[in-house]
């Protein structure tokens, strides 16, 4: 499986979306039952990860029930080696390039390489960058926040992202984050990569959905948006719909 390759491929005929689930908010069943919803609504992949987890069993767990529910392909989205799954289907081998602690930058990736080889799960290169406000996961990740109008850095980070071979950039602003990224933001780094931008943190509207995918994100990332709606399939039918049109 070339996942890598494929998801690019498709996210220059449409606009993606990935719904991210977060073992330490709901029980593996729950997880397994909000996969089921989102391949239903059209979401194209599941990623499993979170800032705040506890252990790797959490993690199996939640892969397994997402699996058994589900034919989307999961995608980890770890916050260190040590919450690895051989259940996933691919990780997203990310460097937080703007992180203070060489652990989040590189030092994780060495220790969880091992385990990605000889597990077979696929590693999907990937920049990952955190904006204003950052939420949990800039703080966790003790990063150096990119200011919501310093479009010069951002872009920055993006072409030194493609520049190092990596197949995806992702700018979010934070899990929850009261605002998303700037559309200003996206469309400049849009103009500066050929690689796929995905961008995450504060969408939870078809209305915002829509604005950022006309902005140049070619895939979009829902998370709290997951855990907060109550007509989940509906919210997210309509929010992959807007990204499509």
């Amino acid at each position: 499986m070339l996942m890598a390759k494929d998801l690019a491929k498709m996210s220059k005929k449409k606009k993606l979306h990935f719904s991210l689930l977060d073992p330490d908010k709901q029980k593996p069943d729950v997880a397994g039952s909000i996969a089921k919803t989102a391949e239903e609504a059209g979401s194209s992949a599941v990623m499993v990860g979170g800032s705040t987890l506890i252990s790797q069993e959490q993690v199996d767990e939640t892969v397994k029930a997402i699996k058994d529910n589900s034919k989307l392909p999961v995608i980890l989205f770890p916050s260190g080696a040590k919450f690895l799954s051989k259940y996933a289907d691919a990780v997203f081998f990310m460097s937080l390039l703007n992180s203070r602690n060489l652990g989040y930058v590189i030092r994780e990736h060495v220790k969880g390489a091992p385990f990605v080889k000889y597990s077979g799960i696929e590693p999907i290169s990937m920049g990952y960058v955190i904006v204003e406000p950052g939420m949990t996961a800039g703080k966790v990740g003790e990063v150096d926040l990119v200011k919501k109008d310093d479009i010069e850095t951002a872009v920055g980070y993006a072409l030194a992202t493609q520049y190092l071979g990596m197949d995806f950039f992702y700018l979010e602003a934070g899990s929850g984050a009261p605002s998303p990224v700037s559309d200003k933001m996206i469309s400049e780094v849009k103009k500066n990569i050929d690689i796929p931008l995905v961008i995450g943190g504060g969408i939870r509207s078809a209305k915002v959905a829509k604005e950022k995918a006309k902005a140049g994100a070619d895939i979009i990332v829902t998370g709290t948006k997951l855990e907060e709606e109550k007509n989940l399939k509906k919210a997210l039918s309509d929010i992959i719909k807007s990204i499509e049109e």
